[in-house]
């Protein structure tokens, strides 16, 4: 009997976690991708010595990718070492106010002791909810492809999610808490990139603490695209097929299914195609408008996480007061978050991350040297110039100088910005945003855009505007769910 073929568009963390799963269930699989080298916004590039990871740069939620070659009859390490990092990261409050989050818990309750009477008692409250809201999350929610109310429809299952605060900010769970301004800025945190302020962003991401605080920060040896890497040899022992340069170039349908896919090294046939490029580029530029399931008027209502500014740079010396990985919250945050949330425009004075990859990892920098990445969250669609940039760096670089007590711009021998023009460019990205859509009430589950196209039978969508949504190991998720969901549709 042949094998039903499906090709994938995109080879970041959700194309190929689809076409491993599809793989690995009989299906003959191929990946196209428009760049020169694969792994998506998690790509890597060297120059001068250097070598820097692209995009993310967080490895939290271990569990996941452990489950993800599980499922494989594979380990992490058969891939890739992990170190967990300790401190977790550092948080500046200020020049005199430094702050080493440590991995361990009692280490850390005692640092929340220090700031508020009993906060260390409510921080083990706290993630004793947030633990059970990971279990159910992870475990069950963000499974499910978000194609019918009906998979939401167990009693069980409709308690679990009444209990995780789903109807509740996180700003105010967050209160009920810890009263002290600094701590509250430290649980906000991790919901930063989620892409709505904590007032408007589900208390149900509370499981994104447990996932910071009980779980850990980590750190696979040789940079984040070592997942990329070990996802990739994976996805090749079970067969699948990786095209780079292959940019898609239309969809082509008749009768209800797509019929063929023209890339600029041809046209190529299949019976499934999974777009994971952006979805908005999907339908708005590779199908006949015929043949979309949103119109622009959808897409431009859309709420979407922020976009970044980043600035890769190789530094000629050791630098002092810093850790792998670092948060800039020396400014009141409130602007800030206006400027990406409310009333989108440049900030101006941001809060911004610093990681200093060589802080762990000496091959990453030449001997001597340090591999900086700072990122400034921005509002997406916003005019990106080399002006604004070149602005933003002088700011960002004499901030972070006057902060740690050192000269830093006259040591740096690499520089590269990148910002929402690099974001459209390389991956097609819907108002140049760097983290998918927003997080909001509004935008989960079955209210985000569909994993399945809704006028042609064997096309369906995965990544980071669709279930269960932006993020690493949402990403990695999205792959296996669709996956499944094409497995019982053509099986």
């Amino acid at each position: 009997m042949t094998k039903r073929s499906v090709l994938v568009i995109g080879s970041g963390f959700a194309g190929l976690s689809a076409a491993t799963s599809l793989a690995d269930k009989g299906f003959q699989i191929k990946i196209v991708e428009k760049n020169a080298s694969i792994g998506g916004r998690a790509r890597k590039f060297s120059a001068s010595g250097f070598t820097f990871d692209m995009g993310p740069s967080w490895y939290w939620m271990p569990d996941v990718f452990e489950a993800y070659f599980n499922r494989f009859g594979k380990e992490v390490s058969d891939y890739y070492e992990l170190e967990r990092l300790d401190p977790s990261y550092k948080v500046v409050y200020g020049p005199e106010e430094q702050v080493d989050i440590p991995a361990m818990m009692p280490q850390l309750e005692a640092l929340f002791e220090k700031y508020e009477a009993g906060a260390g008692e409510q921080l083990k409250r706290f993630l004793d909810q947030a633990a059970y809201k990971y279990e159910v999350g992870i475990n069950k929610l963000v499974y499910k492809p978000g194609r019918s109310l009906m998979e939401f429809a167990s009693p069980k299952l409709l308690y679990d999610v009444i209990r995780m605060d789903v109807f509740q900010s996180m700003a105010k769970h967050v209160r009920k808490f810890f009263s002290n301004e600094k701590l509250i800025q430290l649980m906000e945190f991790p919901i930063l990139f989620l892409g709505a302020l904590p007032e408007n962003t589900p208390a149900l991401y509370s499981l994104m603490n447990y996932a910071d605080m009980a779980l850990g920060t980590w750190y696979p040896k040789g940079g984040m695209h070592k997942i990329v890497e070990g996802m990739a040899a994976l996805a090749q022992e079970k067969g699948v097929e990786i095209l780079t340069n292959h940019e898609v170039l239309s969809i082509n349908s008749s009768n209800g299914k797509v019929t063929s896919v023209t890339t600029s090294q041809g046209e190529l046939q299949a019976d499934v195609v999974i777009g994971g490029a952006d979805y908005h580029h999907i339908e708005s530029k590779l199908l006949a408008p015929a043949d979309r399931n949103y119109s622009e008027d959808y897409w431009d209502k859309r709420v979407m996480a922020p976009s970044s500014l980043i600035y890769y740079l190789g530094v000629d010396k050791k630098l002092e007061g810093l850790l792998h990985h670092n948060l800039f919250f020396d400014t009141d945050f409130k602007p800030h978050a206006h400027t990406i949330y409310t009333d989108p425009q440049w900030p101006e004075d941001p809060l911004f991350y610093v990681s200093v990859v060589s802080k762990t990892d000496s091959d990453s920098a030449p001997e001597g040297c340090e591999n900086v990445f700072i990122l400034i969250p921005v509002a997406p669609d916003l005019d990106d110039t080399e002006d604004i940039r070149e602005h933003y760096y002088k700011l960002v670089m004499n901030r972070l100088e006057q902060l740690t007590g050192q000269s830093i711009k006259e040591h740096v021998i690499y520089k590269r910005s990148y910002a929402h023009q690099d974001f459209k460019d390389d991956y097609h990205s819907f108002k140049g945003n760097a983290y998918g859509l927003a997080n909001t009430l509004t935008q989960t589950a079955i209210l985000k855009p569909a994993l399945k196209n809704k006028k042609l039978s064997n096309l369906y969508y995965t990544g980071q505007l669709t279930v269960p949504g932006p993020g690493v190991p949402p990403s990695l998720i999205s792959g296996q769910v669709v996956a499944d969901e094409v497995a019982k549709d053509f099986s």
